[in-house]
């Protein structure tokens, strides 16, 4: 007997950590080499690990939700050391066995020998690789098997477990009660079938990190939004006045953006229950201000952290801004880079957008949406004016927050950006 560690994998080039978010498997299981036994999340995939050896769990050294870097072990498996038939020579064996019989069984020791681009691959796709057939050597699974599978519209491995229960039923190993509790518990899985000219995007780590987040706020957190519009011309007018100066001294352009997040700030400081998070029993005001800013690629929705924003000018929120969306479009993020957020600022004004309804970053509280600059007329002391108006919108976990305080917090964003001006707005 020998006892081995299993360490934490690098799941990525740029990858220097992995967080445990959930167990596979238990103290005392047996494991083959290469099943699952975690799911791990990087800043860049969600993905469950493979043993690196076959024997029993013997200490599981994290916890869920612990955080470490590549290398650092993970948990301990006892394995055998003493000379013994593998599940492969068993297979060949077998098939050597019945060499009489007037079908020979097929070779495929090496079925379970999964590379990581195939368990890549069947990961995203929720594929059971028990149920595919190898084309590869010795039955090995290949990519292009995968791909095949999935090019062919096959059921995904949800649906082949619905099936293999359903065949043991009418087998008699599920009474008619239990089969029929089954499935009324189960809902049922729709099969995409793909049609001629159909292209299949297969899911990145990245974006099926964002659909389970997105789905964990929409069922945990109860929504509800409110807008208001703010009258921002002085802003603009101040805005366009230095913002050459700006980018001559600075290097930099000033864009509205760090206005906004400047005054959200200030007020968060005044209404710090906008700046929690729901804890159970409890609420927890954060003291720090640190703004999550979603910020977009052509694939996926980053969230990165301006940290300590209330300790920033209008120029160190310029500088931030731009250095967090320079590392997104380089994919130079880093864990860091990603924790921490008390409160989400989605400037979705950037894509001409003038009204949204954003879904809350989990666990915070609120999210807030710029929406675009819009010339509008208004009635100003009784007469029509034309005025760059913005709406601003807001998400709120009503667990946490209701109307009356996401008012009050929105009514004063509202009179800090509509009072900007050079004597009460320094930059610096």
């Amino acid at each position: 007997m020998a006892v081995e560690q299993m360490a934490m994998p690098q799941l990525g080039e740029s990858v220097t950590e992995g967080t445990i978010s959930q167990w596979l498997v238990s103290v005392g299981d047996t494991v083959n080499k290469y099943d699952p036994i975690a799911e791990v999340t990087t800043d860049k995939v969600n993905a469950e690990i493979p043993s690196s050896f076959s024997g029993k769990i013997t200490a599981l050294l994290v916890g869920e939700g612990d955080t470490l870097p590549v290398g650092e072990p993970i948990c301990t498996i006892t394995v055998e050391t003493a000379a013994e038939p593998s599940v492969e020579k068993l297979a060949k064996n077998a098939s050597v066995v019945h060499a009489n019989h007037e079908e020979v069984q097929p070779d495929t020791s090496m079925k379970r020998r999964y590379s990581p681009a195939v368990l890549k691959l069947a990961q995203e796709h929720q594929i059971d690789l028990e149920h595919l057939s190898g084309t590869g050597r010795s039955g090995r699974i290949t990519r292009k098997d995968i791909e095949n599978y999935i090019t062919n519209g096959q059921a995904t491995q949800e649906k082949q477990i619905d099936e293999t229960k359903a065949e043991s039923t009418r087998a008699g190993c599920f009474s008619d009660a239990v089969a029929q509790a089954a499935t009324q518990s189960t809902p049922v899985q729709r099969i995409h079938e793909n049609e001629a000219g159909d292209h299949v995007v297969p899911l990145t780590g990245v974006r099926r990190a964002i659909a389970s987040n997105m789905l964990r706020s929409k069922h945990e957190i109860p929504h509800a939004w409110t807008m208001i519009e703010v009258d921002v011309t002085n802003l603009v007018n101040y805005r366009n006045q230095i913002k050459g100066t700006f980018m001559k001294k600075e290097g930099h352009k000033l864009t509205y953006l760090p206005f906004f997040i400047k005054a959200i700030v200030a007020a968060l400081k005044e209404f710090p229950r906008m700046n929690s998070t729901w804890a159970g029993d409890k609420i927890i005001e954060k003291k720090a201000v640190n703004i999550s800013l979603a910020v977009a690629t052509d694939e996926a929705l980053y969230v990165p952290v301006i940290k300590n924003a209330d300790e920033k000018s209008i120029k160190g929120l310029a500088f931030a801004v731009d250095d967090l969306a320079a590392n997104v479009r380089e994919n130079r993020l880093s864990p860091d880079d990603m924790q921490g957020g008390t409160f989400t600022v989605n400037n979705t004004g950037s894509f001409g957008s003038i009204q949204s309804q954003p879904i809350i970053n989990y666990p915070q509280a609120a999210i807030l949406s710029i929406e675009s600059i819009v010339k509008r007329p208004v009635v100003v002391n009784d007469m029509i004016a034309i005025r760059n108006m913005v709406n601003l919108c807001i998400s709120i976990d009503h667990r946490v927050l209701d109307g009356l305080i996401t008012g009050r917090f929105l009514a004063r964003v509202k009179e800090l950006l509509e009072n900007i001006n050079p004597e009460n707005t320094p930059i610096y």
